[in-house]
C-alpha cells in the first residue's frame, strides 16, 4: 500500500518490487524501457526515467550502458528496501510532519567529528540554530549507511523541520534520503554532494584545493608528487581533491604517473584510529614508499598524514628535509608554536562557514525557496612545517 500523497513515479516502484517479490522479474532479467514503462503506466519518460533511477539506487537494478537496465544479480533485502521507499504493506514508511506546522527542530546526520575535522561544523551548525530559535537534534552514523537510514527515518519521525546531512562513503546511495529528497523534504547535504541527486550541498571546492596544494609543492620545487588516499570512487569530495592534484601536475607539463598513486587506504574518517585498519595503512605505506621516488606526498586526510609520517620517521626519511608531506584538516593549534607554524602544511576547510551556509540554506528551503545544487564555500592554504624546497 502506498502513502496518501503517492507520487507516479511510486506506481512503477512499488509494481516492479511486486513483480520481484512474485518471481515475475529475476535476478539478471532485463526491465522494461523508460519508453515502455511510461506507456504501460500513462505517464511521462521523466517519471518512468525516476522510477528507474529510484530503484538503481536502492541497489536493486543496475544500468548497463547501451544495453538496458537489469535486476542485480546479488539483491537486496526487498521488504527493506520497500520499507525504506514506504512501498511495503505494513504502514511502516517514513512520515514527515505535516508541512503547515513546524516543530523548530533541525536534524544533524553526520558520521563523526572530531578536532580535525567535523568539530567546528557542529559547533557551527548549533550556534546558527540558535540564533535561528532552532532546536538541533543530533544522530551519528559511525560511516554505515544502515545506521543513516536509521538516523534519518528516527528523526523525520520526531518531526523535524529539515535534515542537514554528512552522507557516508557508498557506491549505492541510502533509499531513505533519496525518498526524502524526491519527497521535497528539506535535505541540505554538507561536505560531499551526492551525483545525480537534486538535494542542495555546501561543500568546498576540493578540486580547487587539492590543485592549490599540489601547485604549492610544486613552486617549491617539487616534481615526484605522491597521492595517498581511501578509495576515491563514489565519493565526491575525494574524486574531486584526486581530479585537483592530477590539474594542477598537468597544468606544469607533469605526468599523473600510477606508480605515485596509493588510493587504497582504510584509515579514513570516521574511524580513523582503529587498530587493525592503522597496522594494513602501516604496511602499504612502507611498501609505497619504498617503491617511488617521491619528494612530496598529497594526503587527502589528516589522519592519513600522520600515519605517512610515522612511516617516514620510521624509515629514516627526515620532514622536510628528505620529504615533503601536505594534507587537508590538520587540527587548529591553541598557541603557536616553533615560530607560529603548524605542523602540517595543509588545506583548512572553512567549518564555520560551511555550518552556518547549511543553516541558512535550511531556512531559505523552508521558505519555499528553490537553491543552486552545490555552493562553495572558500578555503584556506597554511603553510607549515612539513613541507620545504627538496633538499633543504
Amino acid at each position: 500500500m502506498l502513502s496518501v500523497t503517492t507520487h507516479l513515479y511510486e506506481r512503477i516502484v512499488a509494481s516492479m518490487l511486486d513483480d520481484l517479490r512474485a518471481g515475475r522479474l529475476r535476478p539478471g532479467d532485463r526491465v522494461p524501457s523508460e519508453h515502455v514503462l511510461a506507456q504501460t503506466f500513462e505517464v511521462s519518460r521523466i517519471t518512468s526515467r525516476r522510477a528507474l533511477d529510484v530503484l538503481a539506487q536502492a541497489s536493486v537494478l543496475e544500468r548497463a550502458q547501451g544495453r538496458g537496465t537489469f535486476v542485480v544479480h546479488d539483491l537486496p533485502d526487498l521488504e527493506r528496501v520497500g520499507a525504506a521507499l514506504g512501498m511495503n504493506p505494513e504502514p511502516a514508511s517514513v512520515v514527515a510532519a505535516p508541512a503547515n506546522t513546524r516543530s523548530g527542530l533541525v536534524g544533524l546526520v553526520l558520521p563523526d567529528f572530531n578536532d580535525s575535522y567535523g568539530l567546528h561544523l557542529l559547533y557551527a551548525i548549533e550556534q546558527r540554530c540558535a540564533q535561528q530559535g532552532l532546536d538541533l537534534i543530533l544522530k551519528r552514523t559511525y560511516g554505515g549507511q544502515g545506521n543513516e537510514e536509521r538516523a534519518i527515518t528516527t528523526l523525520m519521525r520526531r518531526g523535524v523541520d529539515g535534515l542537514i546531512i554528512f552522507p557516508v562513503h557508498g557506491e549505492h546511495y541510502n533509499p531513505v534520503l533519496l525518498k526524502a529528497v524526491l519527497g521535497d523534504f528539506p535535505v541540505v547535504l554538507i561536505d560531499r554532494y551526492l551525483r545525480g541527486i537534486s538535494a542542495p550541498a555546501v561543500v568546498t571546492d576540493n578540486h580547487a584545493a587539492a590543485a592549490a596544494l599540489t601547485t604549492y609543492l610544486i613552486n617549491q620545487g617539487h616534481r615526484d608528487i605522491a597521492f595517498v588516499s581511501p578509495p576515491v570512487e563514489n565519493t565526491s569530495t575525494l574524486e574531486e581533491r584526486f581530479e585537483g592534484w592530477s590539474t594542477a601536475l598537468a597544468g606544469h607539463g607533469l605526468l599523473r604517473r600510477p606508480e605515485l598513486i596509493l588510493s587504497n587506504l582504510l584509515s579514513t574518517l570516521p574511524t580513523p584510529s582503529q587498530a587493525h585498519n592503522i597496522a594494513a595503512d602501516q604496511s602499504l605505506l612502507e611498501a609505497f614508499v619504498h617503491s617511488v621516488r617521491a619528494t612530496a606526498f598529497v594526503c587527502v586526510e589528516y589522519s592519513l598524514a600522520l600515519e605517512l609520517m610515522a612511516t617516514l620517521t620510521r624509515l629514516n626519511r627526515r620532514i622536510p628535509q628528505d620529504v615533503s608531506v601536505a594534507c587537508f584538516d590538520a587540527p587548529r593549534a591553541p598557541l603557536p608554536l616553533d615560530g607560529g607554524l603548524p605542523p602540517f602544511t595543509h588545506i583548512q576547510q572553512n567549518e564555520t562557514g560551511m555550518g552556518h551556509t547549511a543553516v541558512e540554506m535550511i531556512l531559505a528551503r523552508l521558505g519555499g525557496q528553490t537553491l543552486a545544487s552545490v555552493t562553495h564555500v572558500p578555503f584556506t592554504l597554511i603553510e607549515g612545517r612539513s613541507t620545504a624546497a627538496p633538499g633543504a
